[in-house]
């Protein structure tokens, strides 16, 4: 098994209760899951593979998945900025798949 769908099946099992679902298209989540063992593998911790990673835990830990933006993000679009953190509602297209836009400040972008 690799370690996305170990990822996959771990995280399910405790952000689903939580009203946090992966986005029904598995082999994107897996993609993104990989991404995320990979920044673990090369920082020690699984930051946000869609954004930029300065490598230093302590400027990137609003972006350590799940990133602190995850729950405005799937509030008001369905969605946190990655998509692969879903509401049911986005997963059962209920809701328009609209694109969500950076929340990190500015001064976070460009460490």
């Amino acid at each position: 098994m690799s370690e996305a769908q170990r990822l996959y099946d771990a995280l399910k099992k405790v952000q689903e209760p939580k009203g946090y679902y992966f986005n029904k298209d598995k082999d994107r989540a897996l993609e993104l899951l990989d991404a995320l063992a990979l920044n673990r593998e090369r920082y020690g911790y699984m930051a946000c593979p869609c954004r930029l990673v300065s490598g230093e835990r302590e400027k990137d830990k609003d972006i350590i998945c799940p990133c602190v933006y995850r729950a405005d993000d799937v509030e008001a679009y369905g969605s946190c900025y990655c998509n692969l953190y879903v509401s049911k509602t986005w997963n059962e297209e209920k809701i328009a798949h609209e694109y969500v836009p950076e929340r990190r400040p500015p001064e976070k972008l460009f460490l």
